[in-house]
């Protein structure tokens, strides 16, 4: 009986420290910072954050793989991290990713740096966007711009104890390094294959945040993965260029279907969502307005040539203005800030199409010779029915007219042609047959 009751209670002991050292090690919140660096980006990483630091958590992992982004959205990031209560550890992850540019800063200013294999870090030179782009930059405007990123960059990671030369020649010169030469050079703190080794590996850690020194017990954590919420993904998706694109042009399609077709509603309801929606987008890119309004005129020149046919003219300068207002739309060099060339050449060619579907109908309605009303009777061939002397009746288009003549005489069963109409009484002529 004692030896069950010995044999009980070391069971429950093992089970208590098990318990014990579970709940000493706590909470790892991970979150993946994919993609282009945003406003989306930074209010998701303020929520996680928020989470974390109100539940306790013993760090934050942020899984790391971008070509870069806004520098307002890093730079908040940046500063809810330095400032954070609780450690933060960027992990450069999975295999084949990269922290460049803006990742770069994120990175550093991190609690913990960590990649894993066959990753790299670098590249951080700033490339201006948005209305004053780079190109249109004075020397003085771009060198004092870099300087200013030199001396964040230089300061985090003097901060951090990282390597500054580095920092200062990732941003001036754009290098770059792989995992392995982050680490001999001081970059990050250490490779780790997975998230369970890099938790391994920084088991004992002792980090200074703003709330004083914590020692990392993260062997065994618990992990909460913490992804994107619906609405997070939903905004992300939107942020997308090439959605941002596709917005204003099916917003615009809307609300010309609607004023061409009042109380039509369905377009203009569409229309007025898609335009709402496209303008939260355009809130989140580096929008180049002039892109913008060369699409508004394109869409004022297509609507102007259908009400007053010009043969196609505006129509021409419609398709021009789109074009270069499509490809100007996002002023800015990175790849992840442009509308891909495939969307604007579709875009362009379909609305090319149904524009100069529609201008050719209606010049051709134009042209065509009225068969309807009064104006379809001119020129029409009647016979004669009640002999014109000069009145009479002809059958004409398949019914009895009052007809009247000022020529001859003309017997029943003569053709003659209508050359005018008033009321229910034509006036014709004899039908001259030719040789």
């Amino acid at each position: 009986m004692m030896k069950k009751i010995l044999i009980t209670l070391i069971i429950f002991l093992i089970t208590l420290s098990i318990s014990s050292n579970a709940s000493d090690s706590g909470q790892v919140y991970v979150m993946k910072m994919k993609g282009p660096i945003g406003p989306v980006t930074d209010t998701y990483f303020k929520r996680v954050l928020g989470e974390a630091i109100e539940n306790d958590a013993m760090c934050l992992v942020v899984e790391m793989d971008t070509p870069g982004g806004l520098m307002d959205s890093m730079k908040d990031i940046m500063q809810k991290i330095i400032n954070s209560e609780i450690p933060v550890v960027v992990y450069v992850y999975p295999k084949g990713a990269s922290s460049t540019s803006a990742g770069v800063f994120i990175t550093l200013s991190a609690h913990v740096a960590a990649m894993a294999p066959n990753t790299n870090i670098g590249a951080a030179h700033p490339v201006m966007i948005g209305e004053n782009g780079e190109q249109q930059m004075s020397k003085e405007m771009k060198e004092k711009i870099t300087n200013d990123s030199v001396a964040l960059i230089k300061t985090t990671a003097e901060k951090k104890g990282r390597n500054m030369e580095w920092a200062e020649k990732a941003v001036r010169e754009s290098v770059s390094a792989t995992e392995s030469e982050a680490l001999q050079l001081k970059v990050v703190d250490l490779i780790a294959g997975d998230l369970t080794e890099l938790l391994k590996s920084i088991d004992g850690f002792k980090i200074d945040t703003a709330k004083g020194t914590v020692v990392l017990k993260t062997s065994g954590a618990i992990i909460k993965d913490m992804p994107m919420s619906i609405t997070e993904k939903f905004l992300n998706i939107l942020s997308n260029p090439n959605v941002a694109y596709i917005l204003v042009i099916l917003g615009t399609y809307g609300l010309i279907y609607e004023l061409a077709s009042p109380m039509a509603i369905f377009p203009g309801v569409v229309g007025g969502i898609c335009i709402i929606l496209a303008f939260f987008a355009l809130g989140t890119l580096p929008v180049n307005y002039a892109g913008l309004a060369l699409l508004v005129f394109a869409f004022i020149l297509f609507i102007i040539d259908i009400k007053a046919p010009t043969h196609g003219i505006l129509t021409a300068g419609g398709i021009v203005s789109m074009t270069l207002g499509s490809i100007f739309l996002f002023n800015s060099d990175l790849p992840y800030y442009q509308v891909s060339w495939s969307i604007i050449l579709g875009v362009v060619g379909m609305t090319t199409i149904f524009f100069v579907f529609i201008i050719t109908t209606v010049i051709r309605s134009y042209k065509k010779k009225v068969t309807t009303g009064a104006e379809g009777l001119l020129g029409q061939k009647g016979i004669v029915k009640i002999p014109l002397e000069p009145k009479g009746q002809i059958m004409l288009d398949g019914a009895l007219w009052c007809a009247i003549t000022a020529g001859r005489y003309v017997k029943e069963g003569e053709e003659v042609i209508v050359k005018k109409v008033d009321g229910l009484t034509v006036s014709v002529e004899v039908y001259e047959k030719k040789l």
